[in-house]
């Protein structure tokens, strides 16, 4: 008898009989017989060449023992109703039906441990029981999914994050799609780092109460900074129309870069590319030491601009009040010069030296 040729029958009749749940049937009885004489080459042969899937054979002679009937055989069927009821869904949860389990973690925690270091300590400390064995997925579904634990509900607030709310992995943030093709701070040319060269800029937003906002823009050389008047909303067209009507007085060769944060703000950083003739550079998210000169000087605008104050109070000859008073400024790292009187020494010496002439 050659099994195969069951098979085969029964595949034909599946297709042409009205009968479905007979034909089933009589599909699973020949798949079981082919199971039973898998031993013999021939017919592993065979099943290899009919499958598109090729397995490797190691896992295959594993399933087959795993899924042995009482008999030390397999069956088809039974290995798939085992399949079935092992994924069924809701499964007990593993710290509902563990409280000691439940008061280690709990215990840790409070000592500012963090899920994975508590799964991976725990098969060290309890290496012969079972029951007290969990991965760090579950500790954070029994903090941050309702009913799944029987940990305290205080307990999210003592990892290193203090969200209140998981944050899902594995997609980007809206506003990192938003910069995907823009320059990063890794390809600013060098002498922006080493401030060798003047005319590259950081910036940032002051944020006030009620979603107020200034921007500040700072020359990296001279320390000199710029004020944005954003009266309403720091939209990324606002933002933008501001920092080129600033920015656009300046010489070409004293804007030669912007670096700015992640923030949406500055979304139309291609119009200001244009506009300006500059480019626009990205900080990586989460580093504003890499704005260092922007962030020193937001700090000492928070001697007008304190935190938690409508900004909107003040209007456009007010901050540049402000700008003008922070500019005349001296700076230790100025050697006791104020930034206006550095910048002013750039732009003279850019108007006495004289031009070079392309060569042909």
């Amino acid at each position: 008898m050659k099994l195969i040729n069951v098979f085969e029958a029964d595949a034909t009749w599946l297709v042409i009989s009205p009968w479905a749940k007979v034909c089933a049937r009589a599909a699973e009885v020949g798949r079981d017989l082919l199971a039973l004489d898998h031993d013999r080459q021939d017919l592993h042969v065979d099943i290899r060449e009919r499958s598109s899937k090729r397995l490797d054979p190691a896992a295959h002679q594993l399933h087959l023992f795993r899924c042995r009937s009482d008999d030390g055989n397999y069956y088809a069927t039974l290995a798939h109703a085992r399949a079935h009821q092992r994924r069924r869904s809701p499964k007990p949860f593993t710290l509902l039906e563990h409280p000691e389990l439940c008061r280690q973690i709990e215990a840790w925690m409070d000592d500012g441990w963090s899920p994975r270091l508590m799964a991976a300590m725990l098969a060290i400390e309890f290496p012969d029981d079972e029951t007290m064995r969990v991965s760090h997925e579950t500790i954070y579904q029994a903090l941050y999914v309702q009913t799944r634990g029987q940990l305290r509900k205080d307990l999210a607030k003592q990892l290193s994050t203090k969200r209140a709310k998981r944050k899902p992995r594995g997609s980007l943030e809206p506003r990192q799609r938003l910069y995907r093709d823009a320059l990063k701070i890794s390809e600013r040319p060098p002498e922006a780092a080493d401030r060798a060269v003047p005319g590259h800029w950081e910036g940032d937003l002051i944020i006030g109460s009620g979603s107020s906002a200034i921007g500040t823009l700072v020359e990296r050389r001279t320390r000199f900074t710029i004020l944005l008047h954003l009266p309403q909303t720091h939209t990324a067209d606002e933002v933008a129309a501001e920092m080129i009507k600033q920015m656009g007085k300046l010489p070409a060769h004293l804007r030669r870069s912007i670096t700015w944060d992640r923030g949406s703000e500055l979304a139309a950083y291609e119009r200001i590319q244009l506009d300006l003739s500059t480019k626009v550079f990205f900080a990586d998210p989460h580093s504003p030491w890499q704005r260092g000169t922007n962030e020193n000087t937001n700090r000492l605008l928070r001697h007008w601009f304190e935190k938690g104050s409508d900004l909107r109070t003040w209007d456009a000859a007010g901050l540049q009040r402000v700008q003008d008073t922070l500019n005349r400024r001296p700076r230790p790292t100025l050697e006791l010069q104020t930034p206006a009187q550095a910048l002013n020494k750039l732009l003279e010496r850019a108007a006495t030296t004289p031009s070079v002439a392309p060569t042909s």
